[in-house]
Formats: C-alpha cells, structure tokens, sequence
C-alpha cells in the first residue's frame, strides 16, 4: 500500500500579504509556502538589543538605516518574504514595486541563531540573501555561547569568512564604518548551565 501525504497548500503573494497584514503574529513565505515564525527567547532579544541599539547609536547622522525584526524584506530571485533581526541599509530605501512597508535593498543583515532556525539561517538562507544586489555582509550570532560567524563580500560570488569566539574578540565590520566586542553584543546575556553529568564510583 503506498502512503499518501498530504499536499502543502500554496500561496500567490498577494495572497500571503493579505493575510500577513491581517495576521497577529509574523509569517516567512517561501515560494508559495507560508511559515509562521515563533517569538524569541530572552537571550535572542537581549543580543538583538545590545546589537541594534549599539549599531544604530553608533551610525546616528550618517547614511544608514537601521531596521529590527518588524520590517519585512522581499527576495525576489528566490520569491521570499522574511524578518531579519537586523538589517542595515546605505542610502535611500528601495522598496518592493506597488509596496511601501517592503524593502529590498539592505547591505548588512544579522541573525540571531536559535536551535530550530540555525542550519536555515546558515544555508539555504544566506543563499538566498546573497542573490541580493545590494548585500554585502553577513553576521551570524549564537545566543547560546561566544560565537559570532562574519562573512564579508570581496567579489562576484566571493565571501570571506571570520569567526569569533572570545570574550575579548571584537568583530570588524566591513560594509559600514562599525566595530563591536562580543561582551558588548553579549552583555546581560546569561547561558544556560551544562547538564550535570552523574559520576560513578569504582
């Protein structure tokens, strides 16, 4: 007997942005297929805060704009829609034809790496990202230890990778004039405590 499995319904965009604007909570939408994204642990707001809050002080009266997890990205190669925890944009905002709440153009974006969203974010994600003209650099943050990926754009189709894993690092940014230490981007944050593990007695 063949199993059957069931069909995932599909949707236009049109569709998915007429029922993300009357939706509680955020949607992704990938080619068709709408995915509800869950809310984040403390230790993902408190990155995203010291991050955001640090890169939008830091960039005040210059050329950039900062966005966090409520502005919405249209991938147009890749039929995406999506929240990034931090975008980053140079100039003046490119937005999505006929839309004005739908940006495209970002040259910086963050994410925040949780157990269920960090082999995306890593792979099929960032391979989406980087079919976008304007995106230059990606960061990568676990908010489960020190450890921050940074990927760099030097050429067509060429990324230069740097990982960071120490207190005392501090992560060189490449698109925008911008630096910051992982206890900075960490501070607050507390990790959780490894399993105890039961010693035996010989």
């Amino acid at each position: 007997m063949i199993a059957q499995t069931q069909a995932v319904q599909t949707y236009s965009p049109e569709e998915y942005l007429e029922l993300e604007l009357a939706s509680e909570i955020r949607h992704e939408y990938i080619d068709g297929e709408i995915v509800p994204m869950t809310g984040g642990m403390p230790n993902h707001n408190q990155i995203l805060l010291n991050l955001a809050g640090t890169l939008n002080l830091t960039l005040r009266q210059k050329p950039y704009r900062v966005f966090v997890t409520d502005q919405r990205l249209w991938i147009p190669q890749r039929r995406i829609y999506t929240y990034p925890d931090v975008m980053v944009v140079h100039g003046a905002l490119a937005y999505q034809e006929g839309r004005r709440d739908t940006i495209t153009n970002p040259v910086l974006i963050v994410e925040v790496l949780s157990k269920s969203t960090r082999d995306y974010d890593q792979g099929d994600k960032f391979a989406a990202y980087r079919t976008i003209p304007t995106f230059q650099e990606y960061v990568l943050v676990d908010q489960y230890r020190y450890q921050v990926e940074h990927y760099a754009k030097t050429g067509e189709k060429k990324w230069v990778f740097q990982e960071y894993d120490e207190v005392t690092n501090s992560v060189e940014f490449a698109s925008l004039p911008f630096a910051i230490a992982l206890h900075e981007i960490y501070d607050k944050v507390e990790f959780e405590l490894p399993e105890p593990t039961e010693s035996t007695s010989e």
